[in-house]
C-alpha cells in the first residue's frame, strides 16, 4: 500500500467521503455524518488527511485527524480528532485500517498532540474493536454527537 497525504477536498478523498458517507446512511438512516468539517481542518501542523492507495494506483483507505483543543464539546487541550476512517468493501479483513489508524497516530504524536480522540456508533461493531484492540479505551463523550444515544468516544494517550 501507499500511503499518501492529501488534501481533504481531494477528489480521491471526496470519492471515499461520499462512500462513507453512505455507508452510515445505511447503518445509521440519517444521511450521514452531520459533523462540520472543513478541508482546512485537515492541513498540517493542525491535522492530516490520508489515503491509501493498491498497487494499480486506486484509492482504497482513508482516514485524518485534526486538532481539537478544550472546547465546548467536551475536548482537551491536546486532543487530535479521528475523523473519516474508511476502508472500500472489497479491500476489508487486509489489515488496512489498522496501518492507517497507526499513521495517523504517528503523525498526530509528531505534531505534538498528546490524545488521540474518536466518536463512533453502535452500529459499527467493526470500529469499536479495531479501536478496543488498538489500546482505545471509552472516554467522557465530545464533539457533535455527544448527546446521541448510539454514540460511542475513545481516547488513547499518544505519549
Amino acid at each position: 500500500m501507499d500511503i499518501r497525504r492529501v488534501p481533504y477536498d481531494h477528489p480521491d478523498a471526496l470519492k471515499l467521503d461520499a462512500e462513507v458517507q453512505n455507508e452510515y446512511h445505511v447503518r445509521y438512516g440519517d444521511g450521514g455524518d452531520a459533523t462540520p468539517m472543513d478541508p482546512a481542518d485537515f492541513r498540517p501542523p493542525n491535522g492530516v488527511y490520508l489515503i491509501a492507495y493498491d498497487e494499480a494506483g486506486v484509492p482504497v483507505a482513508s482516514g485524518g485527524w485534526r486538532v481539537q483543543d478544550a472546547n465546548g464539546e467536551g475536548n482537551r487541550d491536546g486532543d487530535a480528532e479521528l475523523k473519516r476512517m474508511y476502508v472500500i468493501d472489497q479491500m476489508r479483513g487486509r489489515g488496512l485500517a489498522r496501518r492507517m489508524l497507526a499513521a495517523l497516530e504517528e503523525d498526530a504524536r509528531a505534531a505534538g498532540r498528546v490524545r488521540m480522540v474518536l466518536e463512533t456508533g453502535t452500529k459499527q461493531p467493526e470500529a469499536i474493536a479495531l479501536y478496543s484492540s488498538s489500546g482505545y479505551e471509552p472516554c467522557e463523550k465530545f464533539g457533535y454527537y455527544r448527546f446521541h444515544e448510539e454514540s460511542r468516544c475513545y481516547a488513547k494517550a499518544l505519549r
